[in-house]
C-alpha cells in the first residue's frame, strides 16, 4: 500500500486540484436543475409537465454539444504540455467556429422537430406552454456550444477554476432570475415557465460575455490571446477538431439515448414505476457529475504528458484518477445507502412509489464501479486523442447489451423496473471494460 501511495501521491494531488473545481461547477448545474423544477412545480403542474416534455427533449442536444466540445480538451493538453501557448490560442479560435456551426446544425434538427411537436401526442392543453418555451431553449443552443468551446480551453490549460466560477455565478443568476419572471417579484411580469427558459437564456449569456471578458481583457491570458487573433484560422486544426469532437459526441449520446430509451420501457409498466425511475434518475445524477469532473481532470492531465510523450504518467494518470474515482463511489453511496429508506419521500408522498425507489437501489449501486470506470478510462483515451473506437464500444455497450438486457430482465422475467434497472450494471460495465482494454492496448510497452 505504501508503495501505491508514493507512486501515484503526485497524482492524486495534481488531480484533485484540478477536478474539484469542475465537480464543484458540476453540482451547481444539478442544483441549478433541483431549483429549476421546484419553482416551476410550485407555480403550475402543467408547466412542470411541460417543462419535462422539453428538457427531456434537449437533453439529448445538450449531452452531444458537451462531448463535441471535449475534442479541444486534448488539443489544447498537447500545446500547453509542450509551452505552445499561441497555438493553443489558435486551437480555441477553431474550436469556437466549429462550435457555432454544430450548434446551428443542432438548431435546424431541433427547429424540424419544433415542427412536428404537435404531432407527438402531448395532451393538447401543453401545447401553448410548450412552444414559447421550447423557442427560448432553442435560441440559447449556440450559446451553450460558445461557453463548451471556452470551457474546455481553460481545462484543458489546467485553469479549471476559472469555469467553476463562471457556472456558479451563472446558476446563481439563473436561480434568481427564475425567482423574478416566474412568480412576477419586484416589478417584472409574471411570466411562469416561459419566464424560466427567459432566465436560463438570459444567464447563458452572461456566462459567454464573462468568458470573452476574462479571456480577453486577463493579462494571464495574453499569450493564449496573441496566438487567438495572430495565427488566424487552421483547416488542419479544424479538421482534427471535428474527428475528436464527433466521436466523443456521438459516444456520449449514445449513452444518453440508452438511458432515455429504457425511461420509454420503464413507461410501459405504469405512472408509479415511472415516478420512481425519474426520482432514480435525478439521484443518479450526483454520482454521475462527480466522477465526470474527476475524468474531466484526468483528460487534461493525460493530454498534458502526452505532449511530452510521457507514457509512463500518462498511465499513472489515468489509474490515479479511477482509484479517487471508487474512492468517492464508496464514500457517497454509503451516504446514500444509510437513506436508502428515506429517499422516495423526499420527493414523494406517495409510499408506493418510494417502496420501488428502494428496491431500486441494488442495481443502482452495482452499476456506479461500471459507470466510473467507463467515464475515467473514456476521458483517458479522449486525452491520448484515441476517439475513433469509442463509437463503437458505446453502440456495443449500450444497444447491444443495455437495452436488450433490461427488456429480458423487465418483460420476460417479468422483473419490472427493477429488471430494466439491471441492464446499466451490464451495459456500463461492459463499456468500462472494453474502454480499458482499448487504454492499455495503446499504451502498452510504451
Amino acid at each position: 500500500m505504501k508503495k501505491l501511495i508514493d507512486t501515484y501521491k503526485g497524482h492524486y494531488k495534481a488531480l484533485s486540484y484540478l477536478g474539484l473545481p469542475i465537480i464543484i461547477g458540476q453540482m451547481g448545474i444539478i442544483v441549478l436543475g433541483f431549483a429549476d423544477t421546484l419553482m416551476v412545480g410550485h407555480h403550475s403542474t402543467a408547466e412542470l409537465a411541460a417543462a419535462s416534455f422539453t428538457n427531456n427533449m434537449f437533453t439529448l442536444c445538450i449531452i452531444f454539444s458537451m462531448g463535441f466540445s471535449y475534442g479541444l480538451t486534448p488539443i489544447v493538453g498537447e500545446y500547453y504540455g509542450n509551452r505552445r501557448f499561441m497555438e493553443a490560442g489558435q486551437a480555441l479560435r477553431c474550436s469556437l467556429l466549429a462550435n457555432v456551426l454544430v450548434a446551428l446544425l443542432l438548431t435546424l434538427i431541433m427547429t424540424i422537430v419544433y415542427i412536428n411537436v404537435e404531432r407527438m401526442g402531448q395532451p393538447e392543453e401543453l401545447i401553448p406552454l410548450i412552444k414559447p418555451y421550447y423557442l427560448v431553449l432553442l435560441v440559447s443552443l449556440l450559446f451553450v456550444m460558445l461557453f463548451n468551446g471556452f470551457k474546455q480551453f481553460v481545462d484543458g490549460i489546467t485553469d479549471t477554476k476559472t469555469a467553476m466560477w463562471v457556472l456558479l455565478g451563472g446558476n446563481a443568476l439563473n436561480i434568481a432570475g427564475n425567482y423574478l419572471l416566474i412568480y412576477g417579484k419586484f416589478g417584472f411580469p409574471e411570466l411562469g415557465l416561459l419566464g424560466a427558459g427567459i432566465s436560463t437564456l438570459f444567464s447563458r449569456i452572461v456566462m459567454v460575455i464573462a468568458f470573452v471578458l476574462i479571456i480577453f481583457r486577463s493579462r494571464r491570458f495574453l499569450r493564449y490571446k496573441a496566438g487567438f487573433i495572430r495565427l488566424g484560422w487552421s483547416r488542419a486544426l479544424f479538421r482534427r477538431l471535428n474527428a475528436l469532437g464527433w466521436p466523443v459526441g456521438l459516444q456520449m449520446g449514445m449513452e444518453t439515448a440508452s438511458f432515455n430509451l429504457s425511461t420509454i420501457m420503464v413507461g410501459w409498466l405504469g405512472v408509479v414505476a415511472l415516478a420512481s425511475h425519474q426520482i432514480m434518475l435525478t439521484i443518479s445524477q450526483f454520482p454521475f457529475m462527480m466522477f465526470y469532473g474527476m475524468g474531466a481532470a484526468v483528460a487534461v492531465r493525460v493530454s498534458n504528458f502526452k505532449g511530452q510523450s510521457d507514457i509512463t504518467n500518462i498511465r499513472r494518470s489515468a489509474y490515479a484518477g479511477f482509484h479517487l474515482i471508487i474512492i468517492m463511489a464508496v464514500v457517497l453511496l454509503s451516504i446514500v445507502f444509510i437513506f436508502r429508506g428515506k429517499v422516495g419521500g423526499w420527493f414523494t408522498d406517495s409510499m408506493e412509489v418510494s417502496a420501488m425507489v428502494s428496491s431500486l437501489f441494488l442495481p443502482f449501486l452495482i452499476y456506479q464501479f461500471g459507470d466510473g470506470l467507463q467515464i475515467n478510462f473514456a476521458n483517458a483515451l479522449r486525452g491520448i486523442a484515441d476517439v475513433k473506437p469509442m463509437m463503437l464500444i458505446a453502440f456495443i455497450a449500450y444497444f447491444v447489451i443495455s437495452l436488450p438486457v433490461g427488456y429480458f430482465c423487465g418483460f420476460v422475467l417479468g422483473w419490472g423496473t427493477v429488471g430494466v434497472w439491471m441492464a446499466f450494471p451490464f451495459g456500463l460495465t461492459s463499456a468500462g471494460i472494453m474502454l480499458w482494454l482499448r487504454f492499455r492496448y495503446k499504451t502498452k510497452g510504451k
